[in-house]
């Protein structure tokens, strides 16, 4: 490395879905972080897929943006080429450092590898994760903290339960929580609620909403029976809306088969990116009850929009949501109470609705940029 230069870091940006979910949200705000840092700070190069490297190269102006083999789309292939492409390709860009976003890296790099793991919830909730998946992670997990030069997690719960369960080296593990993007994720104006309203089919109805992936650590079918029981006796009860990906709960359908038949339940799939603000913005209440979260980022997006969030206490959660949200348990019971209770009390709604947004403010991309940045020159100078 040249004296006064900063490291090369490549990041292999190639485990980003097409629907740009956690790890999307993950790698595109800290890469647009990167893009505003001063050149002087970080010399980046991103690999990606063929159909984000336009994208990536209007985002990183100086950067250099290699579009991965066509194959990369694919899972299989995409690890395969980790441990055999990406090596060769960190190689020839003159990379210092490699940066793997997601779970895992390939085990001869030719450099010094950071990786981010998401959390550590395949040992802590192994039963919400079916057998190939829970082994396939936790492995991955493991491999990293042995390979790794440094390992980057977005919250304190997350180190400490890596510390815990697998005995990590504390000294290797960096904190960086992840940001909100405070233009993409707003306090919705009144149209923007309303063309959300309209395109769901709700008009000026009251609704729940939860955002995220249908997966069992999620809660789903709980917060359906919740939702349900706290209120089948309104006149005019308010909808769930239930937006994101569909996952592989088959519990949902046995909960959705149990609601009366005279609440309204929508399970509109993903929305648009433009419509989350409008979404999240306009329910009464973002109720997650989750049953662990390694950061928690749909709490945080829907607070960044002046939401009233509803949540458990569970691992990462009240590092996000601290004072300005509720929180509630994984029982049914519970959830119908506490939203009950949320939903029949406006004025905490506001309080909470407010707090939320300001306490969004003080996690930003560029302060989980930092901390890579960090972690990245420490690897390359030692």
């Amino acid at each position: 490395m040249t004296a006064g230069r900063p490291p090369r870091v490549l990041v292999d940006a190639t485990s980003v879905p097409a629907d740009r979910g956690g790890v999307g949200r993950y790698v595109d705000g800290l890469l647009g972080a990167l893009g505003r840092l001063d050149p002087d700070r970080v010399d980046l190069a991103v690999v990606a897929q063929r159909s984000d490297a336009e994208r990536y190269s209007r985002m990183l102006d100086g950067a250099e943006v290699i579009a991965g083999p066509a194959a990369v789309a694919h899972r299989p292939a995409r690890l395969a080429w980790e441990q055999t492409g990406l090596p060769l390709l960190a190689q020839q860009v003159g990379a210092k450092v490699l940066h793997s976003p997601f779970y895992t890296c390939p085990l001869r790099a030719g450099c010094p590898v950071t990786v981010t793991v998401h959390d550590a919830t395949f040992f802590t909730e192994p039963e919400h994760y079916d057998n190939t998946k829970r082994t396939f992670f936790r492995s991955a997990i493991k491999t990293s903290l042995r390979r790794a030069a440094r390992v980057i997690v977005p919250s304190k719960a997350t180190r400490d339960e890596l510390i815990r369960l697998l005995d990590a080296d504390p000294t290797r593990i960096d904190v960086a929580y992840h940001g909100v993007d405070p233009v993409a994720f707003h306090a919705p104006t009144d149209e923007e609620k309303a063309r959300v309203r309209a395109r769901l089919g709700l008009n000026d109805a009251g609704y729940v909403a939860f955002l995220g992936a249908k997966e069992p650590r999620k809660n789903v079918p709980n917060l359906i029976r919740g939702w349900a029981r706290a209120v089948a006796d309104w006149p005019h009860p308010p909808a769930l809306v239930l937006a994101g990906g569909q996952g592989h709960d088959d519990e949902i359908d046995r909960a959705v088969a149990e609601v009366p038949s005279h609440l309204r339940l929508l399970r509109p799939g993903y929305l648009r990116y433009a419509d989350l603000p409008g979404f999240l913005g306009g329910a009464l209440v973002a109720c997650y009850p989750s049953f662990g979260e390694g950061f928690g980022l749909p709490i945080l997006e829907a607070m960044a929009c002046a939401t009233p969030v509803l949540t458990t206490p569970r691992l990462s959660l009240p590092e996000v949501g601290g004072d300005a949200v509720a929180y509630t348990t994984e029982d049914p019971d519970r959830i119908a109470t506490d939203l009950a209770d949320l939903l029949h009390d406006e004025p905490r709604r506001i309080t909470l609705a407010k707090a939320g947004f300001d306490r969004a403010k003080e996690f930003t991309w560029s302060s989980s940029a930092e901390v890579h940045v960090t972690a990245w020159k420490r690897v390359a100078t030692t």
